[in-house]
């Protein structure tokens, strides 16, 4: 093996990528493909996760969608179960589903704030006990990827609950990976700036892009895959020793704060 292929391989590992049909996490999961792992990809849509499976297969690369419960306990046991039983084992979990509403704070109705928690906040909570347990139970040196935001680390955008929901995914992200380090479970915050995705398209009015743009010293938006360098880093052997940390890919954006 060549020395890139030492530290990025992913050969003989599966990764699950729940929010796989997406944008951002549809990327990174043809990226983890790439290196080697097979991918199952965890969404809503079989029409998005065959296009990335066709991606996937012209990679040289093998996958399978699996559509699941993500919100019930029960439900990730049982996208669990179907993994280790069509893939024999699971290494690298990725917890990428989000929600997002422009609603200004004094009007934000409860049911929007529980399904927004519901599905950034108590879907990664469970994920993270269903895999953490199977990891710990067998021994498995396992790489958590979890889906941060710009947005949980500085009040930059008015989407008040999802701020709230991504705060809360790095901090419980922290925790873990001080709790499982000693387990070889490693636990990573992937922190995008602003990328063109379906659930911020909403959210990003003209004044707002341009409040950004003035803001970020690379005057653009991220592309999918340049979060492929950080999520290869975060799931091969490249990354044995970080865990704990927020990887920022922001174009710059948080050093303008500073």
């Amino acid at each position: 093996m060549s020395y890139l292929d030492t530290l990025f391989s992913l050969g003989g590992k599966t990764a699950v990528v729940i929010g796989g049909t997406g944008e951002l996490c549809g990327e990174m999961a043809v990226a983890i493909a790439s290196a080697g792992a097979e991918v199952v990809l965890v969404g809503r849509s079989q029409e998005k996760a065959e296009a990335r499976l066709s991606q996937i297969q012209a990679a040289g690369s093998k996958g399978y969608f699996i559509a699941a419960d993500i919100m019930s306990r029960d439900g990730l046991q049982a996208l669990l179960s179907e993994v280790v039983e069509k893939s024999g084992r699971c290494d690298i979990l990725i917890n990428g589903a989000g929600i997002n509403a422009p609603t200004p704070f004094l009007d934000i109705p409860e049911d929007e704030y529980d399904r927004i928690f519901a599905v950034n906040t108590k879907a990664v909570f469970l994920a993270c006990q269903v895999f953490g347990k199977y990891f710990i139970d067998n021994y498995i040196s396992a790489s958590i990827i979890n889906m941060g935001s710009m947005s949980g680390v500085i009040p930059l955008s008015r989407v008040f609950t999802y701020s709230m929901t991504k705060a809360a995914v790095h901090n419980i992200s922290k925790n873990l990976a001080r709790e499982w380090a000693t387990q070889n479970i490693r636990v990573n915050t992937l922190v995008p700036g602003f990328f063109p995705a379906e659930q911020n398209r909403k959210v990003l009015t003209s004044d707002r892009v341009d409040q950004i743009m003035g803001h970020t010293p690379m005057k653009r938006f991220g592309k999918a895959e340049e979060l492929n360098g950080a999520t290869l880093l975060l799931a091969s052997n490249a990354g044995s020793f970080i865990t704990g940390e927020e990887i920022i890919v922001d174009g710059g954006y948080a050093a303008m704060t500073i």
